[in-house]
């Protein structure tokens, strides 16, 4: 183990696929999508095809051995049984020393609970959904909470990454959760950005994304700690940028700006060149604006009729916001372990201003060794992050 490198020792996630890592690369190698019929969300808004974790509340307490809260918010109860899988898998469980900070990215927070009881406004601050995960592991003595929309969960990892680097903590675990509310349903669907059937990311046809909700969750430790306690890792967080080139409230630059420098940052960290990123999983949400302005991004990048297989995965859980940048980071992993690329699903027609198409069967044996994954929020905050294959 490098020193001075970051590693990922554990994961853990809940989507619309399922909870658990297993559930997630089970439905990513059948090509099976979580999004459907809206059943647990109470909103008029039926039509609306969205990617739900299959469970209601009274469920996910009892995942986590908790007795039924009504006040608990949602956001949380996802982070925490996330959290609770990373730890386990990095074998940081119920009697793991302390000192472990958690990084957690969030927008929505504990707004499902402020929707049903207007009176609770304070119960929809941000940290809410730190509050009980620092209550259920003792072994985290930190928390903070990163709010950038929808790169939330990336910024989350990287700034965990910066606590280890710095030398302030060994162990970060960080990522990001949310749930579906009426809020943002209503406020993506004002935009005139969601699609009335599942999303088809980089295809021709694309009418917009679908909403999801979900967690995903990483174990980031230094090298030295791995040693020390004598335990392995996954892969090495080898790299990561973030830019925001402040073009629109909401929608991506032409060009792609913030992406192309928040991938040049990436690729720059980690000392790699861009021919050796052997795939990408895209930002990719499905909308017009965000898959031409990625994509024009990528040629940048890596050339054009030189970027690498490229897939998203937001057909499968729905475009869970704060929460994709650590759930896609999970997938990205998943890949790298498996040296296996999804299928785009929904894919038909190649966009005719691009120079590539999205991966169209799933792919194994691949030769994976690095691995570039982009989360891109509102404003033009743009993160990109390299997974990388450990060497030796």
């Amino acid at each position: 183990m490098k020193d001075k490198a970051i590693y990922v020792s554990g994961m853990g996630v809940i989507s619309a696929l399922g909870t658990g890592v297993e559930a997630q690369f089970s439905a990513l190698k059948e090509g099976r999508s979580g999004v459907g019929e809206m059943r647990v969300l109470n909103s008029v808004h039926r039509e609306i095809p969205v990617g739900e974790v299959k469970a209601d509340n009274r469920t996910l307490c009892g995942i986590l051995g908790l007795e039924y809260d009504e006040g608990i918010p949602r956001t949380a109860l996802l982070e925490a049984i996330s959290v609770k899988e990373a730890l386990s898998m990095a074998g940081l469980g119920d009697n793991a020393p302390s000192g472990i900070a958690l990084v957690s990215g969030t927008t929505v927070g504990g707004m499902d609970k402020f929707e049903q009881n207007r009176a609770e406004i304070t119960i929809n601050t941000c940290g809410c959904a730190c509050d009980l995960t620092l209550g259920l592991f003792p072994q985290i003595d930190f928390a903070t909470t990163v709010s950038t929309a929808c790169s939330s969960a990336a910024n989350a990892l990287m700034f965990a990454a910066d606590l280890i680097r710095t030398g302030r903590y060994e162990i970060v675990v960080a990522g990001g959760s949310e749930c579906l509310s009426k809020f943002h349903l209503n406020g993506f669907n004002s935009l005139m950005i969601l699609d009335s059937h599942n999303c088809r990311p980089f295809d021709a046809g694309r009418a917009g994304l679908n909403l999801g909700e979900g967690a995903g969750y990483l174990v980031l430790e230094s090298g030295r700690s791995l040693r020390s306690r004598k335990a392995a890792a996954l892969c090495e967080f080898s790299g990561y940028g973030n830019a925001c080139d402040a073009f629109h409230q909401t929608a991506s630059s032409p060009q792609g700006d913030g992406a192309f420098l928040s991938m040049t940052k990436a690729l720059s960290m980690s000392g790699l060149r861009p021919q050796d990123i052997s795939c990408i999983n895209a930002h990719g949400t499905g909308t017009v604006n965000n898959d031409l302005s990625e994509g024009k991004a990528l040629e940048r990048v890596f050339g054009c009729g030189k970027v690498p297989p490229v897939f998203s995965t937001k057909a499968y859980t729905g475009h869970t916001t704060s929460a994709s940048g650590g759930i896609e980071a999970v997938f990205c992993i998943l890949s790298l372990l498996h040296d296996f690329m999804p299928k785009s699903l929904g894919f038909s027609t190649r966009i005719e201003d691009l120079s590539f198409e999205p991966v169209r069967q799933a792919s194994w044996d691949c030769g994976l060794t690095h691995v570039l994954d982009n989360a891109f929020g509102f404003g033009g905050n743009d993160s990109s992050m390299i997974f990388s294959k450990i060497s030796g």
